[in-house]
């Protein structure tokens, strides 16, 4: 990016190189040439977190999943509203993700890693899933740019009809799969549905003044009644 310094880079497993590029106070992380995210923006992120909390208000005690770091906007964003008993399981594949935010993003994590209630796994997301049972009050997607694979084609999986069907297992009975996009995609969501979750699609701003680009989440919620 013009202008901007080339931090560091990492390769994602299976998928393309992440660059850290910074350009004064402000980091923006790329894939290839893509803009994964930036601190210029991070309302929809943050959103993300603190929506789904409120969905879940008035479960004990709540175990959330949150799939991918990346620059830690929803991490911080949930434990700031989670209370002192929660449990946030935070899958980041790249290590070097985790290196920049203890390294040159230091200021901005915030100390959120070393959270007590925070359980780091330097892990795919999928396989947590895929190994849970009733395990989640919510799951937490944000490691692509929407509902197929960017980062890493096999992520595609995650929002086919049978990793629908892993979530499902995963959640607890009113359990919540929150999923940001970049962009529209009724083609999944019309998945949520034949998945058998009950399905809100809100549209949030990418920034707190709403002048930003608009983007999308998901809240796909497994009914009470499912054992």
């Amino acid at each position: 990016m013009p202008g901007h310094d080339l931090i560091a880079t990492a390769l994602v497993p299976d998928g393309g190189e992440l660059r850290l590029v910074q350009r004064g106070q402000e980091f923006t992380i790329l894939l290839d040439c893509t803009e994964l995210m930036s601190t210029r923006a991070s309302a929809s992120e943050e959103a993300l977190a603190t929506m789904t909390c409120e969905r879940l208000a008035g479960r004990p005690t709540l175990d959330l999943l949150i799939g991918g770091y990346g620059m830690g906007y929803t991490l911080r964003a949930a434990l700031a509203v989670l209370e002192a008993d929660a449990s946030v399981t935070l899958a980041e594949l790249v290590p070097e993700i985790i290196a920049w935010a203890r390294g040159p993003m230091e200021k901005l994590t915030a100390s959120c890693l070393d959270d007590p209630r925070v359980v780091l796994v330097t892990e795919d997301v999928a396989m947590l899933i895929d190994a849970a049972r009733g395990a989640y009050d919510a799951i937490l997607l944000d490691v692509d740019n929407g509902p197929e694979g960017i980062t890493r084609r096999v992520n595609d999986h995650l929002y086919t009809m049978d990793g629908l069907h892993a979530v499902t297992s995963a959640l607890k009975p009113g359990g919540i799969l929150a999923v940001w996009s970049a962009f529209p995609d009724p083609a999944f969501t019309a998945r949520l549905v034949e998945s058998g979750f009950l399905v809100e699609e809100i549209i949030t701003s990418e920034d707190k003044d709403h002048r930003g680009s608009e983007h999308v989440i998901w809240f796909a919620s497994r009914p009470e009644n499912e054992g």
